[in-house]
């Protein structure tokens, strides 16, 4: 029998041979690509997947890069691949400068009243040059307008990770997602409420957990000098809760990780624009090196086609 994983890659191998498929008569198949260079600055440098914490500071400049296709598959139905590429290096803790692949795919139909999609993605990481996470989704969707100005999303996703020398960690996970939309004027401003549930089952009982998740979002989009800007604030927070003992605590562990974030995006021409970021994260554990707080500000210039 096929493994989850296998399943996964499976997946994203029949959605992407979609992009050889002939084109709809009626709609072309669009490219589109971005670059962006940054640099930010981290009140507390960590590895989150691995539950490290430095306490320290540093800056770290950012290089990322994407590149995308819109293949239509008929009147109703697109097929979406990406390729994402980031890179943080830092001044002092290079042993957590990180370099990240994403593979992407996805397909959706439109219904009519109802649109339906899968999506699958296949996430590469390393630390210092050296082999991190492995990281496997995928989420098969629905959504549809419930009314005039109310969106409704909902999706299940199975998701599975591998940690280099960290087999204990190494996990799957089961999870779903709901989301609601409300169109105050449009795309031009609108609220974004969404709630997760997510089971995860690692290969050492302690990194088991079930956890809830909320998140409420605002964007608001807003001319400035004569160009549209974007305004985003977000707040997420998860509950997570351990089902085995943790030895070093000697009970079961419970997190508790709130966060806040406010993005300002301004095009400066019609392909390059700048990105300013502010974000607080208040992460409550009773394992003590889980407990933290973390403050991270950036800026990142890009250019996209």
């Amino acid at each position: 029998m096929p493994t989850p994983r296998r399943l996964c890659l499976f997946a994203l191998a029949v959605l992407a041979a979609g992009a050889a498929a002939q084109e709809d008569g009626e709609r072309s198949r669009e490219w589109r690509g971005e670059v962006g260079v940054g640099a930010e600055y981290d009140t507390n440098v960590s590895v989150d997947e691995v539950d490290v914490t430095s306490g320290e500071a540093d800056s770290a400049w950012l290089v990322d890069f994407e590149l995308g296709v819109t293949q239509p598959l008929g009147k109703q139905t697109d097929l979406n691949l990406n390729y994402d590429f980031s890179q943080a290096t830092y001044e002092r803790f290079s042993r957590v400068d990180r370099q990240t692949h994403i593979l992407g795919a996805d397909i959706g139909t439109d219904l009519g009243k109802a649109n339906t999609g899968v999506s699958a993605y296949y996430i590469n990481s390393r630390l210092d040059g050296e082999p991190f996470l492995e990281y496997l989704r995928l989420s098969p969707s629905l959504s549809g307008f419930l009314a005039k100005k109310w969106f409704a999303r909902g999706a299940y996703v199975f998701s599975e990770r591998t940690i280099e020398d960290r087999a204990d960690r190494d996990a799957t996970t089961h999870s779903g997602e709901a989301d609601l939309y409300y169109f105050h004027r449009g795309l031009r401003s609108y609220f974004n409420i969404g709630y997760r549930y997510r089971d995860e089952d690692a290969t050492a009982a302690r990194f088991d957990f079930r956890s809830h998740g909320l998140k409420l979002r605002y964007i608001r989009r807003f001319d400035l000098f004569e160009r549209q800007a974007k305004v985003e604030l977000a707040w997420r927070f998860e509950a997570r809760r351990y089902l085995s003992p943790t030895p070093s605590i000697g009970e079961d562990r419970e997190d508790d990780r709130a966060r806040w974030k406010l993005d300002l995006e301004v095009p400066l021409t019609r392909r390059l624009a700048i990105q300013t970021y502010a974000s607080y994260g208040n992460y409550e554990s009773n394992l003590p090196r889980a407990d933290f707080t973390q403050t991270i500000v950036g800026a990142r210039l890009s250019y996209g086609w």
